[in-house]
């Protein structure tokens, strides 16, 4: 059973030109374990909540108003969708902007699908019977993640943009590569605290996902790099019931690809789509090309 929420909730109109840049966008906040989340909420022209929305999740580390995510909700609500994008928290209380990689990370890879769980749960008391999930790289497999392990009666559709892959060998070879230094010893340290209910205890400086000598909670080195297929968005695909699209980009050098030759694993309910000559952030007219023939998709 889903667990329901009892929400404090602010919400605040934006004028043209902050945030998103679209008129009529309302920043909502919502109280969730002692932080602050926060999401934009953009209604297309003569749209209720009760129609339909959009939830859209970003990548690792950023946020609703980077460049893909924001000029994604301005194409789609232009072509009549109503579109929630959230702020993950990455433990920080009313979080905007990219992370600092100065700040202590206390966050852990499955606290997205925890908190997109808490979007829904107020979308759905806010009269949404239909919820289309969307998310963009490590976002498109934490919205795996969620479809995978939460069949809820009102998700519609499944969106999943250039969505994070993962291989135990890929990550070791990885971290390696990055920080010129080996991945197991910090991960067995971390590990070894964890189990001694230590999770707390900060570690570093360390390499952390894009960030050099950072500050560690042992909890988060361990979500982040622990050995767990769920990581791997493929490893997800065959166990969503949901309608859902794969798009890739076929420059893409960041997540690599997961359909081949323009058929995605999974059973008869996922579709395959390469944008030709796009990368991990489908600049320029690529996002057009992705928004319209999301638009065309989810209405179908």
């Amino acid at each position: 059973m889903v667990q329901k929420h009892n929400f404090s909730v602010r919400i605040f109109g934006i004028l043209l030109g902050l945030m998103s840049g679209l008129s009529g966008a309302e920043e909502i906040q919502l109280q969730h374990k002692g932080l602050t989340l926060n999401a934009t909420l953009v209604l297309a022209e003569e749209q209720q909540i009760s129609d339909g929305v959009l939830l859209l999740t970003h990548g690792t580390l950023a946020h609703n108003q980077m460049e893909i995510i924001a000029t994604l909700q301005e194409l789609l609500v232009d072509s009549g969708v109503s579109v929630l994008a959230i702020n993950l928290s990455l433990g920080v209380s009313d979080r905007h902007g990219m992370y600092d990689c100065s700040m202590p990370h206390t966050h852990r890879h499955t606290d997205a699908v925890e908190e997109m769980g808490v979007w829904i749960d107020w979308l759905e008391q806010q009269g949404a019977s239909k919820i289309d999930l969307v998310g963009h790289s490590r976002g498109g497999n934490q919205v795996a993640w969620l479809a995978a392990e939460q069949d809820r009666p009102s998700i519609g559709k499944v969106v999943l943009i250039a969505p994070a892959t993962w291989g135990e060998k890929k990550s070791v070879d990885g971290y390696q590569k990055r920080y010129g230094t080996p991945l197991a010893p910090l991960y067995q340290q971390a590990e070894a605290l964890v189990q001694a209910g230590n999770g707390k205890q900060m570690m570093g400086p360390i390499g952390f996902i894009y960030c050099a000598e950072s500050q560690v909670t042992a909890d988060a080195f361990v979500a982040y790099y622990q050995s767990d297929p769920r990581r791997d968005t493929a490893y997800l695909l065959p166990q969503i019931g949901k309608p859902l699209l794969l798009i890739e980009g076929s420059e893409d050098s960041v997540v690599g690809s997961i359909a081949k030759e323009g058929e995605a694993p999974g059973g008869g309910n996922i579709e395959s789509l390469v944008i030709d000559g796009a990368g991990h952030f489908f600049r320029d007219l690529y996002l057009e090309d992705v928004a319209e023939q999301m638009v065309e998709w989810l209405q179908g």
